[in-house]
């Protein structure tokens, strides 16, 4: 199967050829022609599937198809971080590099002013974060009333960092009548509820649940006490063999604690999380991406807009206590047929954190010893 099998208008066959994408994964396989009939859709398909091009094609496909002379927002993307709002923004722009579409991302921790220029001068297509979304609204800077297509991606992450009112508030100022697309890493019961009430008639579509890890990725886990885990780490980053690696903390105090440490044993390391500025964050992601440094520490909320396609090294300093969050980490490395390798850090207090993801993703990891 082809993009080109795929029912698409000659300028969105042109981008994704330009881009150097042949083959839809299945998530974008299995989306793109109920979203281009019109269908809402409720899509579960793990990170690194590629469900931002999924939805990103297809409304960049309608909106060509059933063009307006009108400079409204006729579609809203919301997405929880910063990261993610930036991904998604770069995404349209390469698939619709051939259209006269316009669009732009909101987000906080930035200033405003820049933001609502580009609106006012009139997009397409508006991604944003809650909280920016909301407080440009009551300013009077954006007006939502006449869109035509309602995305949540990210959903399970947006809702579990505490969105839920916040979109609820948003939903209200939409039209009823709109084309909802709800896409989400993981469907828990309270998130699958809420998807039905805000969609009509969806089609559902599941892929590579949220238990399966790829088996590109080789997995394993060290037994560490809790003090020694930084000198176990600068141990293996001191292998120069590990051209980049993603490490993950779990707390925010906790990623710029290893960043000082790291850096001080002359390990070239940034952090990327919530309290850093945008500039921050994205300068950290940029130098990563390039390799200007070997080590990002990152949460698992900043890590979700992270999209980086050589990835060969992911570290979980600290085990999460959610199982699915282990996927989702690891995920990051081995896209696309490539190898990964995932290393995590067990302390005593832990071990059941590991025997929860271990039961998740079907199997035991081999145990390293310390020499």
């Amino acid at each position: 199967m082809h993009f080109k099998e795929l029912n698409l208008i000659p300028p969105v066959i042109k981008a994704i050829n330009k881009a150097g994408y042949e083959k839809p994964t299945e998530i974008q396989y299995q989306s793109i022609p109920h979203i281009l009939k019109g269908n809402d859709i409720i899509g579960c398909a793990q990170t690194g599937t590629g469900k931002t091009a999924s939805f990103a094609i297809p409304i960049l496909q309608l909106l060509q198809q059933n063009s307006s002379a009108q400079k409204n927002i006729r579609t809203l993307v919301l997405t929880p971080t910063r990261e993610l709002a930036i991904q998604i923004s770069e995404n349209f722009k390469i698939y619709g590099a051939f259209l006269p579409l316009t669009h732009t991302a909101i987000y906080g921790g930035v200033p405003q002013n820049k933001q609502i220029a580009i609106i006012n001068k009139g997009v397409d297509i508006l991604i944003a974060t809650p909280g920016r979304l909301l407080d440009l609204m009551s300013q009077g800077c954006v007006n939502i009333s006449q869109i035509e297509i309602l995305v949540l991606d990210e959903a399970d992450r947006m809702l579990d960092m505490g969105f839920v009112n916040d979109v609820k508030k948003i939903l209200k100022k939409v039209p009823e009548k709109r084309q909802t697309l709800f896409f989400s890493a993981t469907m828990p019961p309270d998130i699958r509820k809420f998807a039905q009430t805000i969609l009509n008639q969806p089609k559902e579509i599941n892929v590579t649940p949220v238990s399966s890890t790829a088996q590109t990725v080789k997995q394993s886990v060290y037994f560490v006490e809790k003090d020694e885990k930084l000198n176990l780490l600068v141990t293996i980053l001191e292998d120069q063999s590990i051209k980049r690696s993603l490490v993950f903390s779990r707390t925010k105090h906790g990623a710029d604690k290893l960043v000082r440490k790291l850096v001080k044993a002359g390990i070239s390391a940034a952090a990327i999380h919530g309290n850093k500025s945008q500039n921050a964050r994205q300068k950290a992601l940029d130098d990563f991406k390039k390799s200007s440094i070997r080590i990002l520490i990152a949460t698992d909320i900043a890590a979700r807009g992270i999209d980086i396609d050589e990835l060969p090294h992911v570290i979980n300093y600290e085990l999460p206590n959610v199982p699915e969050t282990y996927v989702h980490r690891i995920g990051r490395t081995g896209r696309a047929g490539s190898s990964g390798v995932a290393v995590s850090f067990c302390d005593k207090d832990q071990k059941k954190d590991l025997h929860n993801i271990q039961k998740l993703i079907g199997f035991n990891m081999p145990v390293i010893p310390q020499n």
